[in-house]
């Protein structure tokens, strides 16, 4: 906490002395109104000149001053997104946008007209080029395009948006590079992603979450019985010629009542909302970083989030009698038009070991050549060749396919071949070790030759069996979700140490999973980033969809990670715990200060009609005005040096609850006992020296 962003936060603290704001916190609207009372009586007193009116009036100087620092620890709070929300502002702007309109010669015929974005409609059709803003969120239904969503992520580097894929949406205010294409708009004019953005990271629609709303009932009730306790006290008081002033009681008054939490629990709820916005994920609401902390069960995709998703060809192994060179000739050319990093490392592993043929971009392929795409349904892809083509692997050779195992052993049976008995047994080895054998087929327009199999190698990301040991400290059970055969899910399950495993696994299966661990009474995460995840994203009790992906899963889910890093999910959750963890560390510090006070402002009130009960002077203070206007101070004081750690949160450290609760006593149960005995001391030395109340 810097003076400058201190000093920031102090214009929107005073406005936050407003009583339709205050109310909202039990405890410092409380204190907000026993300042005003302690106001009007100090008036008073100064006016007739009553000799305890500068106690009154100090005492009610540091009472407004309690207020105004549980007003600043909230206005720090929500100061920290205001820099982030000013960048994402300034990228929203109003451009004009040329929207799609059907044209005269009838379907498939368009004209363009420049309009204002703040027109667009859900289900407008804009048009973006090189150089164009997209003028509000929305997906892409043609073409291709570099995109640049630095203004949004903070990331230089430019994605690829694309239709027909989970890499289609694409919000406003951000950059076409290059190439053109046509955006179908998802949301109205000042509801887009970059709208929500703006409000939740200033605040302005925070929502409490029920830890919170439960922790203020109870602070409301605390609060309710010390008002009750203290109006009793008043005529105990006066008959035993004590100081039964209005100042001295609500001066009691705060002191007994939880002042520390509850000037801190707005703070640190939104810097819990905050710690996700510095990581670059938005939270829809503080109860979505709440429940975070509480997930029992963690699902994670195999791909890109345990290993690193990019699977690279490393081996060739050929059948036997087949040449080597056969087999990497035969895999180069079916992956010549395979624009996937593993269809590209695949050529890249060729040229390397000897195919000696230049690689060819799918352009460049003659036009008398095929090109089989890659579907769900044949698992394979390839090229159909005319007889004599310069790269064919044999004058004879009509069509090169690759693909499953089981997809390629299929087209070699129907077309009168078979897999040799050492491929199946290479492909089963392969497998086993977690990688992914891709089988490559030839056919010459008699008979198919399965020529040999491609090992393609899935890395397990470094760290990850030491971050899935973590969580299962945390008593966090991770389930792996892939739709790799079950040996090949094995393998990378056992490798990167996870609980369990769901391999080949469809949507339906991912919603299933999280409706069977609900039924057992666990809280689930998931991340996502297609529309196939949306269901799964909207059934998880934490849902983290990637901000790369389709808007379905972007409302689906309770969270976005605008950088489009899965395992950013493993942070949420230390993230939440982080929130729960400071909350009631907080909390208990707060209620163990309050010993101390009673300790200075008990004996103060009676000490001089009932002299036995300074026994409980224990701190030796000066005199009954010292003591309480020492403890008040304190009061104050504690709540501006707490601000910090609210803001930066107890670290969490993965252990057992009763650890974590026996430290939480140790540090800051004794340390709530300690601290105010050695403050409200050195206060009343101080305040001794002041001449009206020694």
């Amino acid at each position: 906490m810097n003076l400058a962003n201190t000093l920031a936060a102090f214009p929107l603290a005073v406005r936050k002395f407003n009583p339709r704001l205050l109310v909202h916190s039990p405890v410092m609207f409380t204190v907000f109104i026993g300042s005003l009372v302690c106001t009007l009586v100090s008036i008073q007193q100064l006016v007739q000149g009553s000799p305890v009116a500068v106690f009154s009036a100090l005492v009610t100087v540091w009472l407004w001053l309690t207020v105004l620092f549980g007003n600043l620890s909230e206005a720090i709070a929500e100061g920290r997104g205001k820099a982030q929300a000013d960048s994402l502002r300034a990228a929203r702007t109003s451009v004009m946008a040329r929207r799609r309109l059907a044209g005269p010669g009838g379907p498939g015929t368009f004209t363009e007209e420049l309009v204002p974005g703040t027109e667009l409609a859900v289900g407008d059709i804009v048009v973006c080029e090189a150089g164009d803003l997209i003028p509000s969120d929305g997906d892409v239904i043609e073409g291709l395009a570099s995109v640049d969503e630095s203004a949004i992520t903070g990331e230089s580097a430019p994605v690829i948006r694309e239709s027909g894929g989970d890499r289609s949406s694409v919000t406003g205010g951000t950059m076409v590079l290059s190439d053109k294409i046509a955006v179908r708009i998802t949301a109205a004019s000042g509801k887009t992603f970059l709208d929500r953005m703006i409000a939740l990271v200033e605040g302005s629609t925070r929502q409490r979450t029920p830890n919170e709303i439960a922790l203020n009932v109870l602070l409301a009730s605390l609060t309710i019985v010390f008002v009750v306790c203290v109006m009793a006290l008043a005529p105990m008081a006066n008959f035993a010629n004590a100081l039964p002033t209005p100042v001295v009681l609500v001066a009691l008054l705060v002191c007994l009542i939880p002042t520390t939490i509850g000037a801190l629990v707005p703070a640190i709820g939104i810097a819990g909302m905050d710690r996700l916005i510095q990581r670059n994920v938005l939270a829809t609401s503080g109860r979505a970083v709440e429940t975070a902390g509480d997930i029992t069960t963690l699902l994670l995709d195999k791909t890109g989030t345990i290993t690193y998703g990019n699977r690279r060809a490393v081996e060739f192994g050929p059948a036997d009698g087949v040449a080597p060179f056969r087999l990497i000739a035969a895999a180069r050319l079916s992956s010549l038009a395979d624009e996937t990093p593993e269809g590209r490392s695949i050529v890249d592993l060729a040229l390397e070991q000897g195919d000696g043929q230049p690689a060819q971009a799918p352009e460049e392929l003659s036009a008398d050549v095929e090109v089989i795409e890659f579907s769900a349904v044949t698992r394979m892809s390839g090229l159909n060749l005319p007889p004599g083509y310069p790269a064919n692997p044999g004058t004879r050779v009509l069509e090169v396919r690759k693909g499953a195992a089981a997809a390629v052993e299929r087209y070699a049976l129907e077309r009168g071949g078979f897999v040799p008995q050492e491929l199946e047994e290479k492909v089963l080895e392969i497998s086993a070790t977690g990688g992914t054998p891709l089988l490559v087929a030839t056919f010459d327009g008699t008979r198919a030759q399965v020529l040999g199999v491609i090992h393609l190698a899935d890395v397990v990301k470094p760290g990850m069996k030491e971050r899935v040991a973590q969580l299962r400290a945390m008593g966090i059970r991770t389930v792996m979700i892939t739709g790799d055969n079950k040996i090949t899910a094995g393998a990378i399950a056992g490798e990167a140490g996870v609980d369990d495993f769901v391999a080949e696994a469809t949507p339906e299966d991912k919603l299933a999973v999280i409706k069977r661990e609900q039924e057992a009474g666990r809280l689930v995460a998931m991340t996502g980033d297609g529309t196939n995840d949306a269901p799964a994203l909207a059934a998880a009790d934490v849902g983290v969809a990637m901000n790369s992906g389709t808007s379905a899963a972007k409302e689906a889910a309770n969270m976005v990670d605008l950088d489009s890093d899965p395992t950013k999910l493993i942070d949420v959750v230390g993230i939440g715990k982080q929130l729960l963890i400071t909350r009631g560390s907080l909390t208990t510090f707060s209620v163990a200060n309050d010993v101390a006070k009673y300790f200075a402002i008990v004996p103060a009130l009676f000490a001089a009609t009932f002299p036995g009960l300074g026994l409980l002077n224990i701190m030796g203070l000066h005199s009954p005005e010292s003591a309480i206007l020492s403890a008040v101070i304190f009061n104050a004081i504690i709540i501006v040096l707490l601000v910090p750690l609210a803001l930066r949160g107890v670290k969490y450290r993965a252990v057992s609850a009763a650890k974590a609760l026996s430290r939480n006593l140790l540090i800051y149960g004794l340390g709530g006992v300690i601290a105010p005995f050695i403050g409200i001391k050195l206060l009343d030395l101080v305040v001794a020296l002041i001449p009206t109340i020694a």
